[in-house]
């Protein structure tokens, strides 16, 4: 039986899977992530590898963009900061376990697991898009992550959507993760004046009849549905995937998405805008870094 060791960098927690070669969790640990300085989580990465006690294939490594792909190097992720940017993770992990290191994306890792696992299984072109604290994505075709010419295929948080719209951290304005992230939405409910923690509860709000809540609400879903019935256009997807917290636990989300998006591209193309809620849930990253490892191997 092979086994890889797969690593979930989060902005709050990292998680550490042994995972067999038939994509079973056999063991796992979680701790928290120190945003500023690596060292003690690359520290924590070793002892989780060395307490499992089977031999791994490789590590498999999730993990906030923007990322430098081609050189296995972090940039600089909104959720990490200080000795963290510009950090070679590939290179250090390697030289500290002496095992193959794969670096990736935590969206295109998320993406890879639902087209091989998930909800794209047997499907040939699959995209991905996370609907969370963040707007990620991920694109498959024929089993393999596309990354463009220079790594950054799918960076899609910060399209513009809006001239001169929503501002939201270091994103431009009227950028799509500004829009219809979870933190978006809550930002621009909180520029309203209404009282909420997170994006559900301006959901909450708008099913209640808040006008603001209302307005907000629906902007999300236009503005995702304008984007995804660009990609359609574009790359002509057998199936769209929708995952994070705002995708899967607002009610009616998804098909409402599939609904609006329907409206928006040509008629010829409205039998094939087939999209699906993520089925592997908070373990996308992990499955799809082992997804990594032993196609790797």
């Amino acid at each position: 039986m092979g086994y890889a060791l797969s690593v979930d960098i989060g902005g709050t927690n990292t998680r550490v899977a042994l995972i067999n070669e038939n994509y079973k969790i056999e063991e796992r640990i979680s701790f928290l992530t120190d945003t500023e300085d690596p060292w003690p989580l690359l520290k924590r990465i070793c002892e989780a590898a060395a307490g499992f006690r089977k031999e791994v294939t490789g590590l498999g490594l999730s993990c906030p963009g923007p990322l430098d792909l081609l050189n296995g190097r972090v940039l600089t992720p909104p959720n990490l900061h200080g000795a963290w940017h510009y950090l070679n993770l590939e290179e250090e992990l390697v030289q500290m376990l002496k095992i193959p290191v794969y670096l990736e994306n935590d969206a295109n890792l998320a993406a890879l697991a639902e087209a091989k696992l998930g909800a794209g299984r047997n499907c040939r072109i699959v995209q991905f898009l996370t609907v969370s604290t963040g707007l990620g994505a991920g694109l498959v075709i024929d089993g393999k992550i596309f990354h463009g010419a220079h790594g950054f295929a799918n960076e899609v948080a910060n399209t513009i959507l809006i001239p001169d719209g929503p501002h939201h951290g270091d994103l431009y304005p009227g950028a799509l993760e500004a829009l219809c992230s979870g933190t978006g939405i809550e930002q621009r409910a909180r520029s309203a004046q209404l009282s909420v923690q997170h994006a559900g509860e301006v959901n909450d709000l708008a099913l209640k009849g808040n006008p603001d809540a209302v307005t907000i609400m629906n902007e999300a879903k236009q503005y995702l549905a304008n984007y995804i019935a660009g990609v359609i256009g574009f790359a002509d997807p057998d199936v769209i995937i929708l995952g994070g917290s705002v995708a899967l636990k607002t009610e009616g989300f998804v098909r409402e998405i599939e609904e609006k998006t329907k409206e928006k591209v040509f008629p010829v193309l409205r039998p094939y805008v087939n999209i699906r809620k993520a089925a592997l849930g908070d373990d996308s990253g992990l499955l799809g870094a082992a997804c990594l490892v032993f196609e790797n191997s």
